[in-house]
């Protein structure tokens, strides 16, 4: 059973690189058309899916954590439990950017620059699906950032 759920992800993945490939050769006139928009959408519905059964999943573990345990093992535990509300932290903000990410797609925004307006770019976006800036926005975004907080510090 547990291999057939392995070559279904590795079809999937297969599949997936398959039809990001055939976006990625498309022209730059068909920039977010029909085709490319379900593709990113199934992407992010997809990886939505996987982070909240994910989190479902540290929720099932925290629960069922025996409270009776020796003091090393619920020093253990209590480490783990910290690391893993941290990586539960981060995924909720990104599922919050999928959400964001969604939206844009049925507005019509998604693939364009929150700042400029200009195309974010296939491949950006498939590197990151909820990109909202376009390379050059986001470079000159982490610019700032690092010149306040070196301004902050000195």
């Amino acid at each position: 059973m547990h291999d057939q759920g392995i070559k279904a992800k590795e079809q999937s993945v297969a599949a997936d690189k398959a039809w990001a490939e055939k976006l990625l050769a498309m022209p730059a006139s068909d920039y977010m058309n029909a085709e490319q928009l379900a593709f990113f959408r199934q992407r992010l519905l997809d990886e939505r899916a996987e982070i909240e059964a994910h989190l479902k999943e540290m929720k099932d573990v925290i629960a069922s954590h025996e409270r009776d345990s020796d003091e090393s093992d619920q020093a253990s535990f209590e480490e783990e439990l910290r690391l893993a509300l941290r990586q539960a932290d981060r995924e909720s903000r990104l599922l919050n950017n999928i959400e964001s990410a969604l939206k844009r797609i049925e507005n019509g925004d998604y693939g364009y620059c929150e700042e400029t307006g200009e195309p974010i770019g296939l491949a950006r976006l498939m590197f990151r699906p909820t990109a909202k800036l376009c390379i050059e926005a986001k470079e000159r975004q982490e610019q700032q950032e690092h010149h306040y907080r070196k301004a902050r510090w000195e």
